[in-house]
């Protein structure tokens, strides 16, 4: 009855408690977390399996979406494949909001291995872009908490938030059809943001239940995983099954996050509010959570809440190699020595924090460090450029009778190197559904999941 009672992350705790005791039983009372010794307890993680390559990551608004791209921007790098960047004339995002198309790609990107830029969702135009056997993955966060970020994040860039008096959320909720004006283009974050990204009808009626239960199954036969931001490392376990990658794939430095004073504290009653008001985006979120912990659940929990411990350590080591040897100290942008590594800031009152790396930093570990904190409109603009150089250097080595042979399909997966490498964790200085009813802002091409 009590465990009944209990939400899912503090099962999960509980989990962890016991599982690490358990561990300390079976090795003398001594922590010795390797990926070895996780093997010997949990299921096979594939070794033999070659890593997945080929993948479309949907990056949606204020879900931690910033750091799982930063993710991907660095595996593309280390393993030399091709990210689909935006035009020069789309800014680091696909033309957003408009329905993703092919023409908003930098052509010098193309064939691409990844995507993992800001886009509206287009299912067809996506599908015809990748190679057949992509993986199609997203994340959503808790209603609430997401809404209160993007009313604070975009109250300076979106209509429907700055016409309410005060900056106030409570005003804008109490009435929020005085202040939405659903055909201007900036009123996509104000209402159902998640559903609009996902390609769908952010102004469909509330009462129209259907529509979010079919809108969901529709999502779902699309995306092989659908990542939670309140679990983002027990994602990452799930995202490194699916893809077959390894532990220094996935470790992180958590990126475009708020000050604590641009957080604003939800009063009894509002989350609520939030939930009516956005009750697509609730229902996308409860059915795809729900979905989550079954795929845990199918892995192991307990086996989960050990690699969590393990990804964790390993970001703990990065860090601090990164630190000299302590956890960074959070800054705002106008105290980052370093302008590439300076986040931007949506207004005045709204603090993104960032980070300078020390002086003292060894070379070695240096780049890592660089590209883990390297905030995303930089992170995109070098990588553009360092595919640009390539895409240069192959048309100089390119002959003239090598420019008449077929182009080799693109590698969909990497091949294993080493199994100590996949089996150890990494030390210190690793390198690591649309609907048919289109807004006046959207091209006619459509698009979506439905499409």
């Amino acid at each position: 009855m009590m465990l009944q009672k209990m939400s899912q992350k503090k099962i999960f705790l509980v989990l962890l408690v016991i599982c690490t005791i358990s561990f300390l039983l079976h090795n003398g009372g001594h922590i010795n977390w390797t990926m070895e010794a996780f093997h010997l307890r949990c299921p096979t993680l594939h070794s033999l399996k070659p890593k997945h390559t080929n993948i479309v990551f949907l990056k949606t608004h204020k879900t931690a979406s910033s750091t799982m791209q930063n993710i991907l921007f660095r595996f593309a790098e280390r393993n030399n494949l091709t990210m689909a960047l935006p035009k020069l004339n789309c800014g680091h995002q696909f033309c957003y909001p408009q329905f993703f198309s092919s023409h908003f790609v930098h052509p010098h990107t193309l064939p691409p291995n990844m995507i993992s830029s800001h886009m509206r969702f287009n299912k067809t135009a996506l599908q015809c872009l990748m190679p057949n056997d992509t993986i199609y993955i997203t994340i959503l966060r808790e209603p609430a908490s997401m809404f209160e970020s993007l009313f604070t994040y975009y109250s300076r860039h979106s209509g429907s938030f700055r016409r309410v008096p005060n900056s106030s959320l409570e005003a804008f909720l109490a009435n929020p059809l005085h202040y939405y004006h659903p055909e201007e283009a900036d009123s996509v974050y104000a209402h159902n943001t998640l559903t609009f990204d996902l390609g769908g009808n952010k102004d469909r009626s509330a009462t129209d239940v259907t529509y979010a239960q079919t809108f969901a199954a529709e999502v779902e036969k699309v995306f092989s995983l659908v990542m939670i931001s309140e679990y983002f490392d027990e994602s990452l376990v799930l995202l490194r099954h699916l893809l077959s990658w390894d532990l220094d794939d996935i470790v992180y430095i958590k990126l475009n996050v708020r000050t604590e004073s641009s957080k604003k504290s939800l009063s009894p009653g509002l989350p609520g509010k939030i939930r009516a008001w956005n009750s697509i985006d609730a229902y996308l979120y409860d059915y795809f959570n729900a979905s989550l912990w079954v795929k845990l659940s199918a892995l192991g929990l307990d086996c989960v809440a050990k690699e969590v411990y393990l990804l964790r350590q390993a970001q703990e080591r990065l860090t601090k190699s990164c630190f000299g040897g302590q956890m960074p100290v959070p800054r705002s942008a106008s105290e980052i020595k370093n302008k590439d590594l300076r986040p931007w800031q949506p207004s005045e009152k709204v603090g993104i924090i960032g980070y300078d790396l020390p002086l003292n930093i060894s070379n070695a570990i240096k780049e890592l460090c660089l590209k883990s904190i390297m905030p995303e409109v930089t992170y995109t603009q070098k990588l553009l450029q360092s595919q640009l150089l390539r895409h240069r250097r192959s048309l100089q080595n390119r002959t003239p009778q090598m420019s008449n042979i077929p182009q080799q399909t693109k590698r969909t997966t990497l091949p294993r190197h080493s199994q100590v490498h996949r089996n150890q964790p990494p030390p210190s200085n690793a390198q690591g559904p649309a609907s048919t009813t289109k807004s006046k802002f959207t091209p006619n091409q459509g698009g979506g999941i439905t499409k």
